[in-house]
């Protein structure tokens, strides 16, 4: 019982480490969630993608958006691209993995979109790609990343690098990001926020 009692301890205690440093993005974090207002006000949608726990964190935030996080308001035009099996399988078999992002990017984003990708590692091969079809378009690329940020953070407008290797802590501070830019942008469409001089700030 006492290892198992470690365990519990150690990983809160590294959680709590981690979190605490969430303070030194507040700059990136306004930023960014002003930037997805000002994309959702021009009528533009946010489009999530990521591997793995990622990729369950992108239909999570995609949900936050289109149904509402706290505040009833109007749905959010939001989209995972990591829920539809046959499109991701069919791509992947077709083509290859690293295009699963790639592919739906090209088909469905526009220039007055955003894209979110993220990345414990910083060098998901799909995300990667899915952000430069973004830029080819000339879309919005947001990234979280993990690690020293990798070769996404070179594709991306905005990132959020989270100094850590250990992918499920890194995970649980993307989701406090996250949750953070929906509470913003929600409260802004509903009205509880001042306009925000979105256009002078980004």
């Amino acid at each position: 019982m006492i290892e198992v009692h470690n365990i519990i301890n150690r990983t809160i205690e590294d959680h709590m480490a981690l979190v605490s440093k969430s303070s030194n993005f507040i700059q990136e974090i306004e930023i960014i969630s002003l930037r997805v207002a000002k994309v959702i006000e021009n009528n533009g949608g946010i489009f999530w993608y990521g591997n793995g726990g990622s990729a369950a964190d992108s239909q999570h935030m995609a949900a936050e958006l289109v149904s509402r996080f706290k505040l009833e308001r109007r749905a959010l035009k939001s989209q995972a691209l990591t829920t539809d099996t046959s499109i991701i399988t069919a791509i992947g078999n077709d083509y290859h993995f690293d295009d699963i992002f790639k592919r739906q990017v090209e088909a469905q984003v526009t220039s007055k979109d955003l894209c979110i990708g993220l990345s414990t590692s910083g060098n998901s091969q799909n995300v990667l790609k899915g952000h430069q079809a973004a830029k080819a378009i000339g879309a919005t690329t947001v990234s979280l990343l993990g690690c020293d940020g990798g070769v996404i953070h070179s594709v991306s407008d905005y990132s959020i690098i989270v100094p850590s290797k250990d992918t499920p802590r890194v995970q649980e501070v993307h989701t406090l990001i996250s949750h953070i830019i929906c509470d913003i942008v929600e409260q802004y469409v509903a009205g509880a926020l001042k306009p925000l001089q979105v256009a002078e700030q980004v």
